[in-house]
């Protein structure tokens, strides 16, 4: 592998003739992997292949270790580029090219069609374009937090400037220091649609400007401009030593075929085989070669090993419980708070870099995430109202050894941000998003704040567990359980302050002696007549409900799911056996608990009445109990509707 140092002023000739020489060879893959896989996008491939090779050289990568824990990052933010990446791959020796050429695109491939981790020297899944540089954000800002004297290099790509996630990280760059972070941008000017200032008039170098960075500006074929740009922003010879650098590229789609050059259909597009033979030709390749892959290629099975990358562990030490009596008067998101600050203090060590770190976006009181920023503020990230980068870097923090808590409200942190937790499941993080103001309980803030579609998109998120605590005391095991949770983790509750759930004897419910384990649910009371099963901020009505209906004579159990994924089935077949079942639940009906239970029932041939009460349909403002009264979910619907269960 041809490895590049800085020391020197120049590139020497003779890494210009094995750089110039790798291009051809590396067009070649392009070329060749496209056109057998039939897909794919060569323009771009070309247009930022020099740049790969050059930042590949530099960086401190090792194909025989590229996982090392003293490495800099590479981050391809327009990973459709992935033909010219593993091409580039191939070159410097972190597989082998007929694995690349045999198997790119094909079903059950490490190579994809976007870039992906499980190929040996990829860093993020990327795609969505516009997420790339808030991952390289979370990287750089994990290096400093460890005191890795190591860069981060993020290439993307000029249409992806459009982005508003490609600003908001910028400004977080900016802001935190990030003077390891260099970005490369291929500015071939064309896009899917045509020219990038016909599809979106826009001013990449003001706007970079804008937000303070360092700026470079070069011809992104010339391997010795591209060195120079480099290497001034590696030895930090720059306007400000102490801010990112972006280095704006001049490039051409599909540089090196002559006829494919400055043409935007081949941004997307393989080359059909006349074609792609005539290119081999212009480099310098024999045609023929295509037909000799396409048969092999018909009958090889994708065997590639997938390279794992999951999350670096984090080592803590779990404090004590806190556990609020009976006549505390607060709420799940305090709790929250104290649980979280609790944590530190036993891990967040003095001299040593925090093992938990915490962001949000100016909701750091509303979130009760105050006390935390006080006492550790070198672990405590404002972000600003930039919900969809803070989404994306605390995703990439989360990989680096740390616990990282993502905290919002529950129309902020899941709503507005699902793409990017999507694409954070697809990278296998270990994100903690822990989302207050879920639901109805909302109240006065109106339906635009009343997140009530939560459970609806957390159930397409197949790797996140999903919690939601009932009072106070079940949220501080639920947050002390998750930290030591090794993937991705969604905690949800509501902003009232709810009263402490008891025991029938008037202790607290979830009191020391308490375990939470996950795929398991909270038998509150115990009757024969039939079952409340709910959740969070409501189980308190229920409990109303329960006293109600046993001052009537009708004793009803009481089942409380505060883990939703894994869902506690045992104990809801369990349920099932007092065949009168009531699920009550602060939620759309269509996409919330009670679907699943009924589907559950239906699954396993339970024969069960069954009613569900929720919102059918966007509330309003008011108080929450008013809310809760036109939804039909205070304790005197849920009497009712028991009642008629029973006698129906």
């Amino acid at each position: 592998m041809l490895k590049i140092s800085i020391d020197r002023e120049e590139l020497s000739l003779s890494e210009i003739q094995f750089l110039e020489e790798a291009f051809r060879r590396c067009a070649r893959r392009i070329i060749l992997a496209t056109t057998l896989a039939g897909s794919g996008h060569p323009g771009g491939s070309l247009s930022s292949l020099n740049l790969l090779l050059t930042v590949y050289a530099i960086a401190k990568v090792d194909p025989l270790n590229p996982r090392a824990f003293n490495r800099d990052r590479v981050v391809i933010s327009h990973g459709h580029i992935s033909p010219g990446v593993y091409s580039v791959l191939c070159e410097y020796g972190f597989f082998p090219e007929e694995a690349f050429l045999m198997e790119f695109r094909k079903a059950g491939s490490a190579f994809g069609g976007h870039v992906e981790q499980c190929v040996p020297g990829v860093e993020w899944n990327t795609g969505n374009l516009g997420q790339g540089l808030s991952a390289a954000c979370g990287m750089a800002k994990a290096l400093k937090l460890k005191g890795l004297d190591r860069k981060v290099f993020c290439l993307m790509g000029d249409g992806e400037q459009q982005k508003g996630q490609v600003m908001e990280a910028r400004r977080w760059a900016f802001k935190f220091g990030l003077n390891n972070l260099i970005v490369l941008i291929d500015y071939n000017k064309l896009q899917i649609g045509g020219p990038i200032w016909k599809v979106m008039p826009q001013k990449i170098k003001e706007e970079i400007l804008a937000t303070s960075w360092n700026f470079i500006e070069i011809d992104g074929h010339n391997f010795s401009e591209i060195y120079k740009a480099l290497r001034k922003a590696l030895k930090g010879e720059v306007e400000n030593p102490s801010a990112p650098t972006a280095i704006l590229a001049h490039t051409t789609m599909g540089k090196g075929i002559s006829f494919m050059e400055n043409d935007e259909k081949w941004h997307g597009m393989a080359l059909p085989e006349d074609l792609a033979k005539k290119a081999l030709e212009e480099l310098g390749f024999d045609p023929s070669e295509l037909e000799i892959l396409k048969e092999k290629r018909k009958t090889w099975t994708p065997s590639f090993p997938h390279q794992p990358h999951e999350p670096l562990p984090v080592n803590l030490e779990v404090p004590e419980s806190t556990i609020y009596s009976v006549d505390t008067k607060t709420d799940c998101r305090s709790a929250f708070g104290k649980a979280i600050l609790k944590l530190a203090e036993k891990n967040n060590l003095s001299g040593n870099s925090p093992k938990i770190l915490a962001l949000t976006c100016d909701l750091e009181s509303s979130v009760k995430l105050t006390d935390f920023k006080k006492k550790f503020p070198q672990a405590f990230f404002e972000s600003g109202i930039q919900e969809h980068h803070t989404a994306s870097v605390s995703g990439a923090l989360s990989k680096e050894g740390f616990l990282v808590f993502f905290s919002t409200f529950g129309v902020f942190g899941i709503d507005e941000v699902y793409n990017q937790l999507r694409i954070n499941s697809l990278n296998q993080t270990a994100l903690k998003v822990v989302c207050t103001h879920l639901g109805a309980d909302v109240g006065e803030d109106g339906p635009t704040h009343q997140c009530i579609d939560y459970l609806g998109l957390l159930w397409s998120l197949p790797d996140f567990e999903i919690y939601l605590p009932a009072d106070p005391n079940q949220t501080d095991h639920l947050i002390r359980f998750v930290a030591q949770r090794p993937g991705n983790v969604f905690v949800g509750m509501g902003r009232s302050k709810v009263p402490i759930i008891t025991k029938e004897n008037g202790e607290p419910f979830f009191d020391a002696s308490y375990e939470f384990k996950p795929g398991k649910a909270d038998w509150i009371r115990r009757g024969d007549k039939g079952v409340i099963i709910s959740y969070g901020n409501l189980l308190h009505y229920v409990l109303l409900a329960y006293e109600t209906l046993k001052n009537m004579g009708i004793l009803v159990s009481v089942l409380n799911i505060p883990s939703f994924r894994p869902l506690p089935e045992k104990d809801i077949l369990k349920a099932f056996e007092l065949r009168h079942v009531l699920v009550v639940e602060d939620h759309y009906l269509e996409t919330g608990l009670g679907v699943k239970i009924a589907s559950l029932a239906g699954l396993n041939n339970k024969p069960i009445k069954i009613k569900l009460l929720g919102h059918k349909k966007p509330s309003s403002s008011g108080n929450p109990k008013e809310l809760f009264k036109i939804a039909g979910l205070l304790p005197e619907n849920m009497v009712s509707e028991m009642i008629k269960l029973i006698n129906g």
